[in-house]
């Protein structure tokens, strides 16, 4: 008799853990409370302009592909992206600029040239985030942290030695003040520690593993936009069987005698062998788990920063400007001070624009650019955040005018806002938090929720908000560590 698997939520972890199960032998249901798959990762139209509505970098294909290939399937057929050749512009206000190049041998050169640091100084810092990332990631990002056997495997064993090489002992900061001698490229590999939601003055030396994903391995962009990585992988998921059933959210788990039996829909009972929640933890355990043993640690965590994004409309172009864009403040440690400290949002706040027009001809009309503009702001903690938008939106514009030389204002042609309180009730973020827990120190990757319930026989957790972490490779990573734990 085929098993059967329901599964809470349809962000990207959801479709992955779905099609992972089915390939499984499962028989698979997706129960989503939005219209549409994708959580965080989806798109939004406004006129002309189209803009993927969430995450908007993509490193690490090959936990795509892989999905594609389980299912015997060539992965270029479905879905296609292409390496970028410039991972990011940088901005100043005192007029500096700089590329970051796929080539880092150019790259190294460019910073050289630029900010007069030696070029081996970007050699060896990308050579020690690589020596991370081989140490780290089979242990981190590959297995669950929650198992007695992945402390006792030969690599943790390895990597035991190495804890002084692994950056736990200091700070992102610390770390790479010791490392370049420009402020400028300080707060240029500060700013990974944005990637999943943290402050670089607090997190661990050890979240400096991020630029080898984008440095060493690659930025991509997929051909059609980030939304494809969610349409092909929803698509794939259905020609394996996966039934989706949308505008349905879970009420409750059911559990019995300390077994998750199945889930509670609109009050109609559903029954399965197996359930995986993809809804945040913490909301999870305020609602559909609201009866159940409260993991009080983990629900008291400090929150990962939220966000602040203006999807604008842009009548005209600016060639200066490509994919990924960077626009610093002048004050980062105050910066972060306001977003984790305060609760609010700094006055001169560091910019991000994506512009998927710049390599997707069709999300905007000619002669114009589609800018999804990004400021980094607290979770949501009950501000008056209308008053913190408009000051936002008044000191985005005047940065941006400042350094681009332009009137952004009257270019303007449409725009739609998401900020802490719309994305906590779209995509059920507890407080808005992109990430979940924050990473703000050392002690972080151990305070996340496992990827299965220690209490609860059966029920399984995937997303974001779990182990290893937000973000769309290790949300695809959750629900691989995830399904391995599920007998076929």
């Amino acid at each position: 008799m085929t098993k059967k698997a329901l599964i809470i939520g349809s962000g990207i972890a959801g479709i992955a853990s779905a099609i992972r199960l089915a390939i499984k032998g499962y028989a698979v249901e997706v129960f989503e409370a939005n219209s549409y798959p994708g959580g965080k990762l989806s798109e939004i139209t406004l006129g002309e302009y189209r803009f993927d509505s969430g995450p908007s970098l993509f490193t690490l294909p090959e936990q795509v592909d892989a999905l594609f290939r389980l299912a015997g399937k060539k992965a270029e057929d479905h879905f296609e992206y292409e390496k970028l050749d410039v991972a990011c512009h940088y901005f100043w206000e005192d007029g500096t600029r700089l590329k970051t190049y796929s080539d880092l041998n150019q790259f190294a050169e460019e910073v050289e040239t630029k900010l007069g640091e030696p070029a081996s100084n970007i050699r060896e810092a990308l050579r020690k985030s690589a020596f991370m990332y081989d140490s780290l990631s089979p242990l981190f990002m590959n297995r669950s942290l929650h198992k007695f056997n992945t402390w006792t495997n030969p690599h943790a064993l390895k990597s035991y030695l190495r804890m002084r090489k692994l950056g736990i002992f200091s700070t992102m900061n610390e770390a790479n003040e010791k490392q370049f001698s420009h402020p400028k490229l300080v707060q240029l590999f500060n700013r990974y520690a944005t990637y999943n939601g943290s402050n670089p003055f607090e997190t661990p030396a050890t979240l400096n593993i991020i630029p080898h994903l984008e440095f060493n391995i690659g930025a991509f962009f997929p051909k059609k936009g980030m939304h494809d990585i969610t349409q092909s992988l929803f698509k794939l998921s259905e020609e394996l069987g996966v039934k989706y059933h949308f505008g349905q959210k879970a009420d409750r788990i059911l559990v019995e005698s300390g077994e998750a039996k199945g889930i509670s829909v609109n009050d109609h009972e559903i029954y399965a062998d197996v359930v995986v929640n993809n809804m945040d933890m913490v909301n999870a355990y305020k609602t559909i788990l609201k009866d159940q043993k409260q993991p009080k640690l983990l629900l008291n965590q400090p929150k990962s920063s939220s966000a602040l994004i203006f999807y604008w409309g842009i009548k005209r172009n600016f060639p200066e400007l490509d994919l990924h864009n960077i626009f610093f403040s002048d004050n980062y440690a105050l910066e972060f001070e306001h977003i984790f400290k305060r609760g609010t949002i700094y006055e001169d706040p560091t910019v991000y624009l994506n512009i998927t027009s710049t390599h997707k001809s069709d999300d905007a009309p000619a002669d114009s650019m589609n800018w999804f503009t990004m400021v980094n702001v607290p979770n949501n903690q009950g501000q008056n955040w209308d008053q913190l938008i408009a000051e936002a939106k008044r000191n985005i514009i005047h940065k941006l005018n400042r350094i681009l030389k332009t009137d952004v204002e009257p270019l303007i042609e449409v725009e739609e806002i998401l900020d802490p309180r719309t994305i906590e009730s779209k995509t059920s973020s507890a407080r808005g938090a992109l990430y979940g827990n924050s990473s703000n120190n050392k002690f972080a990757a151990f305070l996340r929720h496992a990827n299965y319930s220690s209490s609860i026989k059966n029920l399984y957790f995937c997303g974001g908000s779990v182990h290893p972490g937000g973000g769309i490779p290790l949300c695809l990573l959750s629900a691989k560590i995830m399904s391995e734990m599920i007998e076929g």
